[in-house]
């Protein structure tokens, strides 16, 4: 900083005695100078080791007609009441949330004022285990027990 500002003090006193492509061509060389000497030094890094690994073996991709499905979308045997609703006696926790939820649109059972809750019908009742309304994040939880696990 301090040797930007002489370099600037020494133009300035010698712009009053030379002419003015001089004092542009001294004001460039200035300024390279100071942003030359202010400019951080980078610190050289040490190269590494070389390591002997051992060379990696690639595994062929499995196709995805060949993968099992896990998780939620496992196709596992439901309850005796969720299977009369889904109209199936196995089916995967997705597929059974799409299927409650395209049955909520189709009978407008969502509450117009606040779309997160649910009013359950007489169908939606045996499922929800009698209750009045649901919110939707209770589906998923309400749903669990309809499950059975395999092993």
């Amino acid at each position: 900083m301090f040797r930007l500002y002489k370099g600037f003090k020494e133009l300035l006193a010698s712009s009053a005695t030379a002419s003015v492509p001089s004092t542009a061509a001294k004001f460039y060389a200035a300024a390279a100078a100071a942003a030359k000497s202010a400019s951080p030094k980078v610190a050289q890094k040490t190269p590494k080791k070389p390591t002997a690994s051992k060379p990696k073996t690639k595994k062929p991709a499995a196709l995805r007609s060949e993968t099992r499905p896990t998780g939620i979308s496992k196709v596992t045997p439901v309850s005796p009441a969720l299977g009369q609703f889904l109209g199936a006696q196995q089916a995967s926790r997705t597929e059974a949330v799409k299927q409650i939820w395209s049955y909520i649109k189709s009978q407008n059972l969502q509450n117009p004022y606040n779309r997160k809750e649910i009013f359950c019908d007489e169908k939606l009742k045996t499922i929800f285990n009698g209750k009045e309304k649901v919110g939707f994040l209770e589906i998923g939880k309400m749903l669990t027990p309809h499950f059975v696990k395999t092993t």
